[in-house]
This record gives C-alpha cells, structure tokens and sequence, in this order.
C-alpha cells in the first residue's frame, strides 16, 4: 500500500510545472487532470483538477500544511532556492518552539512548511 496525499488544483499543467521546478523532477503520472510526484520520503504528492473531485472538497487551500523535513544547516538554503525559483513565501525562515521553519505556497495557496527539529537539551 502506498500513501497519497492529494492537492486539488485549478490547473493542473501549471501545478506540474510549478511542482516539477520546486523538486527537480517530472512527475510519474501526468494527463489533463491529475498529476502524481513520488516525494524522497516515498509519499506521493497527487495533483487533482479540483472541479472534478466528487465529493467536493468543503475547505480551501491553505488549511494545512506539507511538510518538508530538512536538516537545520539546509533551512536557509532550501529558502534561499526556493526564492530563487520564484517560490512565494509565507514566512522567513523562523526560529518557533519545535525549530527552525519557513512557509511557502503553491499557486493554488497550499502551504509548504520547511523544517529542522530542535535538538533536544541534554539532561
């Protein structure tokens, strides 16, 4: 069995293009309404024309977050990249009670959190 997580989309071609661009590679499965990236952690990002989800969906974008976890030292420069593709940001990379963290979106407003876990204090 595998794990999908699935973003409904307005346009699909652009989700691909933006997504493609933000991973560094194309996705395993594309047609005109649903696209598929398989992420390193072995999660699959689906990107689903939005009018044709039955049920339809009751929430807009941006009432969670996809979660990317990196190393502490790769936060700024994830950011860094991210700028540099034309990423929109939410919020800088942040020092927050968990660690370090920043928030983009897609052009669908689906909120992309970058994180590094606080080291735990010795005891």
């Amino acid at each position: 069995m595998s794990n999908i997580l699935l973003f409904y989309v307005a346009d699909p071609a652009a989700s691909v293009a933006f997504y493609s661009r933000l991973l560094g590679r194309p996705p395993v499965e594309q047609s005109p309404t649903f696209a598929l990236f398989v992420l390193d952690s072995g999660l699959a990002l689906g990107l689903w024309r939005k009018d044709g989800v039955q049920p339809r969906p009751e929430h807009a974008p941006g009432a969670c977050d996809l979660g990317f976890k990196v190393a502490p030292e790769q936060v700024a420069q994830t950011h860094a990249d991210w700028l540099a593709r034309g990423v929109t940001m939410l919020m800088p990379p942040t020092d927050l009670d968990f660690g370090t963290s920043f928030v983009a979106v897609d052009p669908d407003g689906h909120r992309l959190r970058v994180y590094a876990l606080a080291e735990a204090p010795e005891v």
